[in-house]
């Protein structure tokens, strides 16, 4: 089995570009609906897609939390989570460009 390395680390930069979106969903709900009120906390769901490039991450939505209210110290713990792993995955990106952008050197040669 071969990795595109490029397409694995794009699909995990819009899972997580999802991620950061419901996440801003939530508190702008959250706010919307005042101190009183009562919003359910949405949850980003993803599943693996395994396809010839490999294993890909996609987004498949989101599911409401039961019980549980929108807290905004939650949400910014998300959020942190989401673009800690964005940062990954484009560092990943940037490396298997990198080594794309030699290999074509290399054939240069």
């Amino acid at each position: 089995m071969s990795v595109d390395l490029l397409a694995a680390a794009a699909s995990g930069m819009d899972a997580q570009t999802a991620a950061l979106d419901v996440a801003a969903r939530n508190v702008a709900a959250a706010e919307a609906a005042g101190p009183n009120a009562s919003y359910p906390r949405e949850v980003p769901q993803f599943h693996i897609v395994e396809s010839a490039a490999g294993s890909l991450v996609e987004f498949a939505g989101t599911h409401e939390e039961r019980g549980t209210n929108v807290d905004i110290l939650t949400e910014m713990l998300a959020v942190m989570n989401a673009s800690r792993a964005y940062d990954g995955e484009a560092a990943i990106f940037d490396a298997g460009k990198t080594l794309e952008e030699r290999t074509i050197e290399l054939g240069r040669v």
